[in-house]
């Protein structure tokens, strides 16, 4: 699992058809200072975030289908869950 930012959706003419009625976002995975850590990806949205949002990514496949309720699905990446605060104790 990741910590993510949310910096756009990913509007598509064709998908298949297990991710009909899913929406994509392009996300930024992020290191716990905030800093980008890679490149952006592209992840099925299970819980309505937006852009701007800080969001936890989940990188897995099986963990990513099942989390959206498709467990046959070809889904590589989910955003599951929107953070709202970032404590780090030391």
């Amino acid at each position: 699992m990741l910590i993510a930012r949310v910096i756009g959706e990913a509007v598509t003419t064709q998908k298949h058809k297990s991710h009909e009625g899913q929406k994509a976002l392009v996300v930024q995975p992020l290191n716990l200072d905030g800093s980008e850590r890679g490149d952006s990806v592209v992840a099925v949205d299970a819980v309505d975030a937006g852009v701007g949002n800080l969001v936890l990514l989940v990188t897995e496949g099986f963990s990513a289908m099942t989390s959206v309720g498709r467990p046959n699905s070809p889904i590589d990446m989910a955003v599951i869950g929107v953070i709202d605060h970032i404590e780090l104790v030391e």
